[in-house]
């Protein structure tokens, strides 16, 4: 679709678009969150001739009254755009199953030195499980959501591909989802950009039209990350070392504050003998409590060439038929918003693979998913386990 089509034109392809995705008239089930993505899905689904029916979870409880995060705002907002669009609305309380299913291991993960992405278990767990099985108690057809992605058919089977606005794509959160989930969801503003949903909003008279994105942690919101970590996982001080050595050059706070590649917090001032030039976290001792660090952003110990990973999963169920390609087909996401990197996946088995790349890439980081695309094509993921960094 060309960025440039104006708002008639906009209109007329997006309504084909959906009313192309399922019979209209049909009962979809939308997430609104009070932002903006989310209420122009249920705006496009409106006008395309579904049953709309909004729905707005609410997954934390604890400091909600805080500054950080008072989901009380987002239900204003939701409710505000529900009732713009003359849709039904209701709110459903999934604190219990997110604490559960997504925080516990969260601070599992955290506890153990990894870096988990709470993002993708929440898409997992949470929007595409315990909504879509609420939504199905409301004799839903569909579900919807404000991700940038988007879902088609493809002999037999259902594919999950990159959102057309490429700054922001969200296949790499979604790559868990199964093929019994996408077969249920709609994804009405994955082929837009960011500026024309922000013009269909604004057309509209949506409320929310100029809402700030959301950022931070699913559901928890955006806070000073170590202080709200603190509060579940006290402070464990060690050393901070150069990597090789065994010179001490700083004190930590705690192992799980820290993730690699990361620069800011770590408070070390001029070291004698060392050039003028930023510090990275390199790797973690967990058995020692030490935190290695190195100079450089292109430092070599910040650079793998391969990684293992576990708990795959297969957006089709299995692999694809013709695997492996001996040459750099496939690309893959160790981070989100990270550009493609040409891989080859040395091994599949019930551990997990071993993925290798053409070029060496920066800061993998265990806990993080490494996520497979052929082409606009998202095949799946797995959670990194470790990396081979080019200088051991």
């Amino acid at each position: 679709m060309p960025v440039d089509a104006g708002p008639s034109t906009l209109l007329v392809i997006t309504t084909d678009f959906l009313t192309n995705s399922m019979s209209s008239s049909q009962r979809v089930i939308v997430g609104l969150s009070g932002g903006v993505d989310s209420a122009v899905s249920a705006l496009l689904l409106k006008r395309a001739g579904y049953e709309v029916i909004g729905l707005f979870m609410k997954n934390w409880e604890d400091d909600d009254n805080e500054e950080y995060c008072s989901s009380r705002q987002d239900l204003i907002d939701a409710a505000a755009v529900a009732d713009v669009l003359g849709i039904d609305f209701e709110a459903v309380n999934f604190s219990e199953e997110y604490r559960e299913r997504v925080f516990a291991e969260f601070l599992r993960e955290y506890q153990a030195g990894r870096t988990p992405n709470p993002d993708v278990l929440c898409n997992s767990e949470i929007k595409f499980r315990s909504f879509l099985d609420h939504a199905m108690t409301l004799g839903a057809e569909k579900i919807a959501t404000g991700h940038y992605a988007q879902v088609r058919e493809f002999q037999g089977k259902f594919q999950l591909l990159k959102g057309e606005d490429g700054n922001k794509d969200q296949s790499y959160f979604l790559h868990r989802l199964n093929q019994a989930q996408l077969s249920r969801t709609l994804f009405p503003i994955g082929h837009l950009y960011k500026r024309e949903v922000r013009r269909l909003a604004e057309e509209a008279g949506l409320p929310n039209h100029a809402r700030k994105d959301s950022t931070g942690i699913c559901f928890i919101g955006e806070r000073p990350f170590r202080e709200f970590l603190a509060r579940y996982l006290p402070k464990q001080p060690g050393e901070i070392r150069i990597l090789g050595t065994q010179r001490n050059i700083g004190q930590h706070d705690g192992l799980m504050y820290y993730t690699l590649g990361q620069r800011e917090g770590l408070r070390i001032g001029g070291v004698k003998g060392a050039p003028e030039e930023p510090w990275f976290v390199a790797s973690k001792d967990m058995a020692s409590n030490v935190l290695y660090v190195v100079q450089g952003h292109e430092h070599p110990a910040l650079l793998s060439q391969s990684l293992t990973a576990a708990q795959l999963s297969w957006v089709a169920g299995k692999e694809p038929h013709d695997w492996p390609h001996t040459h750099w087909v496939y690309a893959a996401k160790t981070r989100y918003r990270q550009p493609d990197a040409a891989c080859q996946v040395e091994r599949i088995d019930t551990s997990g693979c071993e993925v290798v790349f053409a070029a060496p890439q920066w800061a993998v980081t265990p806990g993080q998913s490494v996520v497979l695309y052929e082409s606009k094509v998202c095949l799946g993921g797995a959670v990194i386990e470790a990396a081979s960094p080019v200088l051991s």
